[in-house]
């Protein structure tokens, strides 16, 4: 397993209400500034949350021996195999519940006037509370720790979880005028079929754990 195989994690990270929320800040009266803060929120969110992950199940690894050399693989690899086939399992279970989800919050209709500050907060608090997040964090630095990969492999995710955020600002910069019909779209689309997207990740994920226990 390597970088590319974690990148398309990034897409659970942000369907849903994530996505949603991101429309609805720019489509806001400071659509620049509150889409801004709620990037900043995010990434400080998915980047403690994945490093946090990464450094347990990494010091879990070197602990046990798993990244010493030598043939075969190590019994604490396994663990962590199934540590994160658990995981993907519970999360795919969640992405399913909350498939009906669909609609708008009362407190969304607040996010039209959000400027930096309330939107940075909203970042950090919908990161932090959604199962959803939080399972597929720990999923991704798991995974980056048990394969030994380094650090800077979260990165890239981080990054690909903020543009996919950005979307929306990018279609109100690059569009203009025609962003007001694109925006709408793009939100009801992210309420009613993005859970689809993210069951599909997550089994692709899933099927890559099940290959690596299988080895």
């Amino acid at each position: 397993m390597n970088l590319l195989t974690i990148l398309p994690m990034a897409v659970v990270m942000v369907a849903g209400t994530q996505l949603v929320a991101a429309v609805f800040l720019a489509s806001g009266d400071r659509p620049r500034r509150a889409s801004l803060g709620f990037l900043a929120g995010a990434a400080l969110v998915v980047s403690a949350g994945t490093t946090l992950a990464w450094l347990v199940f990494r010091l879990v690894r070197g602990a046990a021996g798993g990244g010493g050399g030598g043939g075969g693989r190590k019994p604490v690899e396994t663990a962590i195999d199934w540590v994160v086939l658990a995981l993907l399992v519970v999360l795919a279970v969640v992405v399913f519940l909350r498939r009906h989800s669909a609609g708008e919050p009362r407190w969304m209709g607040r996010l039209q006037h959000a400027g930096f500050g309330y939107a940075f907060r909203l970042g950090l608090l919908l990161f932090v509370v959604m199962p959803s997040d939080d399972l597929t964090m720990v999923t991704v630095g798991a995974t980056a720790a048990r394969h030994g990969l380094p650090w800077w492999h979260l990165v890239p995710f981080v990054l690909l979880t903020l543009l996919l955020l950005a979307l929306p600002l990018l279609a109100l910069l690059l569009l203009g005028d025609r962003a007001d019909r694109v925006l709408p779209r793009m939100r009801d689309w992210a309420d009613r079929h993005s859970w689809i997207i993210s069951e599909a990740v997550v089994a692709f994920f899933l099927v890559l754990t099940v290959v690596d226990l299988l080895k």
